[in-house]
């Protein structure tokens, strides 16, 4: 018999699951956690879960949106003040912070996760669960598109595929660190012990993103250098001259046949 709790009782049971369910994804990812850990956890009864949310899915979907949305809604709001402000003058510091801001002012605010919000965006975003991303990429899709175009205007020579490559490197290299760590620990261990704050962070976090997001493309020579030191010159050198422009070509076989 489904379980039927009205009022402040009601509300509280529900939030109560949500938080529980929060604490094991951060701890275990989606996979590893069950209903059975849920209710034993949150001390509820399945049938709560059931009235509630209907299934394991639906409470996950539930868990996600009450952070991500209200962080998504504040980083495009963050966006587009910068995009008013600053037109064709957007630079890619601007469009990370519109991604980073935001979160780190969440982090601040216990009503809304508090010091786990990072590592629950950390486990979100790195979560191997095809579920996770399927629902990350449904129900956030236009957030995405919308920054990946700022970072593109930001970034007019590189070609698209390789600005998503980029992208998703250093937004899950970051991400991984999020997920397995505190802010207060990310900070400390950020900051080598001295006194940062949030906009300093940014910075920091920031100059080494648009590092390697600006880095330049490899030429042939650089293609040719892997490749010897791999040690497989003759695979290397047909590669080489599909990806070499002519001009490129001969400082490339030069650099093949060198010891």
């Amino acid at each position: 018999m489904a379980v039927r709790t009205t009022g402040r009782h009601a509300g509280d049971t529900k939030s109560r699951i949500l938080d529980t369910a929060e604490t094991l994804f951060i701890e275990c990812g989606y996979e590893a956690m069950s209903l059975r850990q849920i209710t034993s956890r949150a001390e509820v009864n399945l049938a709560a879960v059931n009235y509630h949310f209907g299934s394991k899915e639906s409470l996950i979907h539930s868990m996600l949106s009450r952070r991500l949305d209200q962080l998504n809604h504040e980083r495009l709001k963050l966006l587009d003040r910068f995009d008013a402000m600053l037109g064709a003058r957007l630079t890619c510091e601007h469009v990370l912070g519109a991604m980073f801001i935001p979160a780190l002012r969440l982090s601040r605010d216990p009503r809304v996760g508090g010091k786990a919000f990072l590592r629950l965006l950390g486990r979100a975003y790195t979560d191997p669960s095809s579920f996770i991303r399927d629902f990350l990429n449904a129900h956030y899709e236009s957030v995405a598109v919308r920054f990946f175009d700022a970072f593109q205007r930001a970034l007019p020579h590189l070609p698209r595929e390789e600005l998503g490559w980029r992208l998703h490197f250093a937004i899950g290299a970051l991400s991984g660190v999020l997920a397995g760590t505190d802010t207060d620990s990310l900070i400390a261990e950020f900051s080598q012990g001295k006194s940062m704050n949030d906009l300093q962070l940014i910075a920091r976090l920031a100059s080494l993103m648009v590092a390697a997001l600006k880095a330049p493309l490899p030429d042939g020579t650089q293609l040719a250098a892997f490749a010897a030191v791999l040690g497989d010159a003759s695979d290397a050198a047909a590669d080489c001259a599909m990806a070499c422009g002519e001009e490129e070509r001969s400082a490339c076989g030069a650099a093949i046949a060198s010891p």
